[in-house]
């Protein structure tokens, strides 16, 4: 199954430069139907200009993106510079506590797919 989804810039970039291998998602009911071995069609957002194909590897729930952030190496996020709180801090500028606190948190580890640009 192929599954699109926005990407910011920043982010969008680090997974094209092979540096980004986990995507940070809320377990809402559209991540929910995701599975191991599904492409992912990343579309850098706002301007749509670019996309970018990944295999879906693994899938991991946690609770809260503090429990994510402290489980899983702050380099497979592309952050190494950022603390656990930072991390958290700017993934609550995209989703809210609330939303958090009802659908828990999706960790996607994804695999750039040859002859993705």
């Amino acid at each position: 199954m192929i599954h699109t989804m926005g990407l910011y810039e920043q982010p969008f970039q680090s997974i094209k430069a092979g540096k980004k291998t986990v995507e940070v998602r809320l377990n809402d009911e559209k991540r929910r139907l995701i599975k191991r071995g599904d492409i992912i069609r990343f579309r850098e957002v706002p301007h749509h200009a670019e996309e970018l194909k990944v295999e879906v590897l693994t899938l991991r729930n946690y609770d809260t993106f503090k429990e994510m952030y402290e489980s899983i190496p702050a380099e497979d996020f592309a952050a190494e510079e950022r603390s656990v709180d930072e991390m958290v801090q700017n993934t609550y500028k995209i989703y809210t506590p609330e939303q958090e606190k009802k659908w828990g948190t999706l960790a996607i580890t994804i695999k750039l797919l040859e002859g993705t640009p």
